[in-house]
């Protein structure tokens, strides 16, 4: 079993408070957010963003085992994920999370890449913890 851990510290009420976001890493450390930078875009990160890049390095590591597997590797494959936020009766909810590859694989076709593509999006742990639609655009360069 392997457990990750951040720790988040709040002060103040929901729209002028702020707080902070740590990581076990330190890859982030007392990174600020707050109201502004979840629902307004201003600089600071907000958990929507977060989601997105462990969703975005999750299915992509997926697929990059799920290609070993099959003997192959690529030579880059890059995802964005695209999380959603939506107003859900006095709260927020998550209601999507869409992702966007494109890969560059030597030696695989289309209806490969497509299956495995497919496994790495509903097998990757980010995916199975969403609960949310959870999209994939995959294009495959040729060359």
């Amino acid at each position: 079993m392997i457990n990750r851990k951040a720790h988040a510290v709040w002060k103040g009420n929901g729209k002028e408070g702020k707080g902070t976001i740590t990581t076990q890493s330190g890859v982030l450390s007392d990174q600020p957010y707050g109201f502004n930078t979840r629902f307004e875009d201003k600089p600071g990160t907000n958990p929507e963003e977060l989601i997105a890049a462990a969703h975005s390095g999750c299915f992509t590591m997926a697929l990059a085992f799920q290609l070993q597997e099959a003997g192959l590797a690529a030579t880059e494959m890059s995802t964005e994920a695209v999380v959603t936020l939506e107003k859900d009766g006095a709260g927020f909810k998550v209601t999507k999370s869409a992702l966007t590859l494109t890969a560059s694989i030597p030696g695989i076709d289309q209806a490969k890449f497509d299956e495995l593509a497919h496994a790495a999006e509903v097998g990757c742990p980010i995916s199975k913890v969403l609960d949310c639609e959870i999209t994939l655009k995959a294009t495959l360069k040729q060359g």
